[in-house]
C-alpha cells in the first residue's frame, strides 16, 4: 500500500490509497473502513477525500456498533447491532470531502455516522442505496376485461422480487455473505403512502393493489400485471403506491454525542430505514443539502421515514437551502424525550422510564431537568434541578436496563412529582432553530415539527403541498413522548402553497386547561389555500397572525369557503391584526 501523506499533504486521507474502487465494480468498503480508522492515527485537522465516481459499500465490511437510536426500534435486541459505511468516532476537526463521488450503499446499514467527535463536516457527496426498502410501484394502465379488473404495475429499475402464485415478494439484493436477500416481504408490506406525480402530492391511505387478487403475471423489465377477481375498474392509472416495512432497524445517518458537526452541499437520494439522527449532540448544521430522489432512477422515494429528526440536540441548529421532496415521515422534528417518572426511591432521586425509544443516555451530571405535570403539560413550581448521577442505559450496550434510570438530583425534587402523573424534561438539550430558505415537497405529513424553549425563526421557506399542517408544536407525554414547550418562535416570510388544514399546527397533550406554549408569531407569510383552518392552537399564551396576504386558490368567483380561518382553544394573549385576506375566505375567530 502506498503512502497516504506527504510532507505537503500530511493530515490528508486519499480512500483510493487504501484500494477504494471509484468505477464502482468493487466493494469500497472494507478500504473506507481502512481509510478512516487510519485518520484517527494522524494530527489534526484531517481530511478523508474521495476521487471523482461511484463506490459500491456493502455492509459485510462496514464498522459494526451496538448502538441505541432515538425514534427507531429502540431497545429491540433484534437491532441491536448497526453497520455504519463512513464513521467517524472519537476524532476532532475532521472533513469528508466526497469531491463529488456517489456513494452506492447495499443492504441494511446507516450511511454515516459521527460518535463522540467534534468539528466534523460532511460535504460533496451523494448517498443512494441499491435496493430501497421502500417499493414505489405505478399503476402504469388500469382497466377491465371480460368482466375482470386488472393493472399493470411499472417497477424502477433494480427492484427485485418474485411471483408467488397469487402474491408478490419483494427483496432485497442478495448478500455476497449468506447467499440470502438482506430483506423481503410480501404484497403490500405493511405501510403505504400514494404520491400523485401530476398533482404532486402524497398522502397516506390504504392500499388496494393487491385486495381480491385472482392471479399475478411478471410481464418482465419491472412489469407487473395484476388481475383482480371483481370487475370494478381501478380509478387510480398514474399513481405511486409506495410500500415498505415499518421496522426502522438502523438510523440514515446519525449524530450522537458530538459538537459542531455539518452536512453541505449533498445529495440525499435515500436513506435506508430512517432519516438523518441528530442525539444529545451540539451545533449540527445542515446546508445545501438535497433530499430528493434521483430523477434518473424512477423513484419517488427518498427516505424510509423522516428526513431529519433531532432528538436531544443543545446549542444550534441550523437548516438552510435545502430541498425535502419524498419522506415517508416528517422532513423535520426537532424535539426531546419525556421520561416518565416511576418512583421515588429518596428525596432526591427519581426512578424514570422511558415510554418510547429507549436504551440511550437522557441525562448527564450537570444538565438541568425540569419536572413536568402530564395533565396540565406545565412545569411544577421551582427552578429546575441539576444531575448529579445517573444510573441507566449507555446507549452503547445491553448489560444495564434499557428502558429504565435511576438520576439524582442537587435537591428534593418537588412534592407535586408522582408516579405515573409527572414527566421529565432535559432543558440543558434544547436548541436554538433556525430553518430558512428551504422547499418542502411531496410530504405525506407535517413540514416542521418543533418543541424547544429556545429561539425558533421558521423563515423564507416554501411549503408546497404537505398533506398535515406546515408547522406542528405539540409537547406530547401520552403518545411519542417528545418534549416540549415552545416560548419564542417565529413564523416569517414564508409561502404556504396548497396546504392542508391546519396550516399552523398547535396541540400540546394537556388533558387539563393550561397554559402550555407561549410566544408565537405568525408574521409577513403568504398562505394561497383551499377551505382550510390557517391556525389551529390550544393552550397557547401569546399568539400574534400580523402582516399576512392569505389568498384563495380557486379565486374570489367561486363559492365563499366555510371553514374558519382560526380556531382557538383555551388560549389567552391572542392578536389578529393587519393581515390581507381574499374576498370569500371566511376569517371568523373560533373560541373555544
Amino acid at each position: 500500500m502506498r503512502s497516504t501523506t506527504s510532507r505537503a499533504e500530511r493530515g490528508t486521507v486519499d480512500v483510493t490509497a487504501f484500494g477504494a474502487d471509484p468505477t464502482g465494480r468493487a466493494d469500497s468498503a472494507p478500504a473506507v473502513a481502512a481509510a478512516l480508522r487510519h485518520a484517527r492515527t494522524l494530527r489534526r485537522p484531517v481530511e478523508i477525500v474521495f476521487a471523482a465516481g461511484t463506490y459500491q459499500l456493502y455492509p459485510e465490511h462496514a464498522e459494526l456498533r451496538e448502538l441505541y437510536v432515538s425514534n427507531t426500534v429502540g431497545a429491540d435486541q433484534r437491532y441491536r447491532d448497526k453497520r455504519i459505511g463512513l464513521l467517524v468516532e472519537d476524532m476532532s476537526d475532521v472533513t469528508i470531502d466526497g469531491r463529488g463521488a456517489r456513494l452506492v450503499y447495499h443492504g441494511l446499514q446507516t450511511a454515516f455516522a459521527a460518535i463522540r467527535s467534534a468539528n466534523v463536516t460532511f460535504t460533496d457527496f451523494s448517498i443512494e442505496y441499491a435496493t430501497p426498502k421502500v417499493i414505489d410501484a405505478t399503476v402504469a394502465a388500469a382497466g377491465v376485461t371480460g368482466g375482470r379488473a386488472w393493472r399493470h404495475l411499472s417497477l424502477p429499475p433494480g427492484t427485485l422480487y418474485r411471483v408467488d402464485g397469487t402474491h408478490i415478494t419483494w427483496l432485497g439484493e442478495t448478500s455476497p455473505a449468506s447467499g440470502q436477500p438482506y430483506w423481503s416481504g410480501v404484497d403490500g408490506l405493511a405501510y403505504t403512502q400514494i404520491h400523485d406525480p401530476a398533482a404532486r402530492k402524497t398522502w397516506r391511505g390504504d392500499n388496494p393493489l393487491f385486495i381480491d387478487v385472482a392471479a399475478v403475471t411478471d410481464l418482465g423489465a419491472g412489469r407487473i400485471r395484476i388481475d383482480y377477481a371483481g370487475a370494478t375498474p381501478p380509478a387510480d392509472a398514474g399513481l405511486v403506491y409506495q410500500m415498505r416495512l415499518i421496522e426502522r432497524e438502523h438510523p440514515g445517518a446519525f449524530i450522537w454525542e458530538s459538537r459542531n458537526v455539518t452536512m453541505r452541499s449533498m445529495n440525499v437520494c435515500y436513506l435506508q430505514e430512517f432519516g438523518v439522527v441528530g442525539q444529545f449532540s451540539e451545533n449540527i448544521t445542515i446546508d445545501r443539502v438535497n433530499f430528493a430522489p434521483d430523477p434518473a432512477s424512477g423513484r419517488t422515494s427518498s427516505s424510509f421515514a423522516d428526513h431529519v429528526n433531532l432528538s436531544g440536540v443543545k446549542g444550534s441548529v441550523t437548516i438552510t437551502g435545502c430541498t425535502f421532496d419524498g419522506p415517508h415521515d416528517d422532513p423535520i422534528n426537532v424535539h426531546g424525550t419525556y421520561l416518565e417518572v416511576t418512583g421515588r426511591p429518596a428525596p432526591a432521586t427519581l426512578t424514570l422510564a422511558y415510554r418510547h425509544p429507549a436504551g440511550f443516555p437522557q441525562f448527564y451530571p450537570g444538565d438541568q431537568v425540569r419536572f413536568i405535570d402530564k395533565r396540565t403539560m406545565t412545569p411544577l413550581p421551582g427552578p429546575p434541578a441539576a444531575v448529579i448521577a445517573v444510573d441507566g442505559p449507555s446507549g452503547t450496550d445491553h448489560t444495564r436496563p434499557l428502558t429504565t434510570m435511576t438520576v439524582t438530583f442537587d435537591r428534593p425534587v418537588p412534592d407535586g412529582v408522582a408516579a405515573g402523573g409527572t414527566v421529565t424534561e432535559n432543558v440543558t438539550y434544547t436548541p436554538e432553530v433556525l430553518v430558512s430558505g428551504n422547499v418542502f415537497r411531496n410530504v405525506p405529513t407535517r413540514g416542521v415539527l418543533v418543541t424547544t424553549p429556545k429561539p425558533v425563526l421558521i423563515t423564507g421557506n416554501r411549503f408546497d403541498g404537505m398533506s398535515m399542517a406546515c408547522v406542528f408544536i405539540s409537547a406530547d407525554a401520552s403518545s411519542w413522548y417528545e418534549s416540549g414547550a415552545v416560548a419564542d418562535v417565529a413564523i416569517r416570510g414564508n409561502t404556504f402553497a396548497r396546504p392542508a388544514g391546519p396550516v399552523i399546527f398547535v396541540e400540546p397533550t394537556n388533558e387539563v386547561a393550561a397554559l402550555v406554549h407561549h410566544g408565537i408569531s405568525v408574521e409577513d407569510n403568504t398562505f394561497e389555500v383551499g377551505d382550510v383552518t390557517v391556525a389551529d392552537v390550544k393552550s397557547a399564551g401569546g399568539f400574534r397572525f400580523t402582516g399576512n396576504t392569505v389568498r384563495r386558490l380557486d379565486g374570489p368567483d367561486r363559492p365563499p369557503y366555510a371553514s374558519p380561518l382560526f380556531v382557538f382553544h383555551g388560549s389567552s394573549g391572542i392578536v389578529i391584526a393587519g393581515n390581507h385576506y381574499d374576498p370569500g375566505l371566511n376569517p371568523s375567530v373560533i373560541d373555544e
